[in-house]
Formats: C-alpha cells, structure tokens, sequence
C-alpha cells in the first residue's frame, strides 16, 4: 500500500513538472509570449529549479536548454524511482541500466512534446469557436503554427473551417505510434 502511495504522487508530480518543464522549452523555442496568464504560471511554476540550472547549462540559438535538460533529468529520476519501487535491481548491470534510462526518458519526453502539440490543437480549435480573442491564443497560436503550416498549404479551408488541426492530430498520433514502438525497442533490455 505505501509503495502504491509513493508511485502515485512521484508519478503525479514528476509528470507535472515535465510538463511544465517542456512546455517552458517549447514556448521559448517557438517563440510564445510569455506576458499573459500562462505564460506566468509556466514560469512562476519553474522559475525555482530553471533560473540556478541556467547557470550551468546555458541556452544555445535562443533555445532554453537548462529547461530541457531539467525535463530529462525529472523524468530520468522519476522512472528510475518508480522502477526501484517495482523491485528492479540497477546494481547488477549500472552502466547499461544508465542508458537505458537515457534512452527512455529521451523518448518519453518526445511523447510529451507531441501530447503538448495535441492539446495545444485541442484547446486552440475550441478556444476559436468559443472566444477566439482569449489571453491564451497567442501562446497557443504560437505553439501550433509552425506545425499547421505544412497542412495549410495542401489542405484548403472549407467555408471558414480550418481543417489543418484534424490533420495535424492526426498526424501525430501516427507519431506517438512510432513513438511507442521505438520505447519497446529501446526498453527491451529490461
């Protein structure tokens, strides 16, 4: 029962901090205005553990690499964690066990990027029908735009319906498939 307790809330809150972790990356990478109510919170809710990290790794052509790197250690950690609670043993090969993580944590912070993409798509196509001048269209527009362009170009709005989003969910669901198969690949050695 205590081991369930512990997995829950290590699950929880290191999932949450990825994400908040990522989603500081990405809108640092693609450029989101930062001044509106999300943009606050992703940085009021990271400013903690990114700012002393930007001290040791900086940031690169104006991507923030202390927040991604911050991402994967979290998720490095937390699986590592959840794994030693499950009765797995990194004592009998630590080296292997070491990239394996790697590997994994690499991979699920790609699932994670795409689950921000999807939501982002979500919440941008309701957010147009339901108040297309909310605070948070910039961020989500910034977010999605490089990303509906490639659909823009071959797919043409229908009437004043942008079908760009049904075919960039689409589309990443086909890459969190390949992303799934490339996790068992890379999980195979346990």
């Amino acid at each position: 029962m205590l081991s369930q307790i512990i997995t829950l809330i290590v699950d929880s809150l290191g999932t949450l901090l990825v994400y908040l972790l990522l989603l500081r990356f990405h809108m640092q990478w693609l450029r989101a205005p930062f001044r509106n109510p999300a943009g606050d919170m992703v940085a009021g809710l990271t400013n903690w553990c990114v700012l002393p990290a930007r001290r040791v790794v900086p940031g690169l052509f104006g991507l923030d690499f202390a927040s991604l790197m911050l991402a994967l250690l979290v998720q490095a950690l937390m699986m590592a964690i959840l794994m030693s609670l499950r009765g797995y043993d990194f004592a009998g090969a630590p080296g292997i066990a070491f990239a394996v993580l790697a590997g994994l944590s690499a991979v699920e912070l790609m699932r994670m990027s795409v689950m921000i993409l999807i939501a982002a798509a979500i919440v941008q196509a309701l957010l147009s029908f339901i108040a297309p001048y909310s605070p948070l269209a910039p961020v989500l527009d910034a977010l999605t735009r490089p990303f509906y362009r490639p659909f823009r170009r071959f797919i043409p709005a229908m009437g004043n319906i942008d079908l760009s989003p049904l075919f960039l969910i689409l589309a990443a669901e086909v890459v969190l498939i390949v992303l799934a198969q490339l996790r068992n690949f890379v999980a195979s050695p346990f």
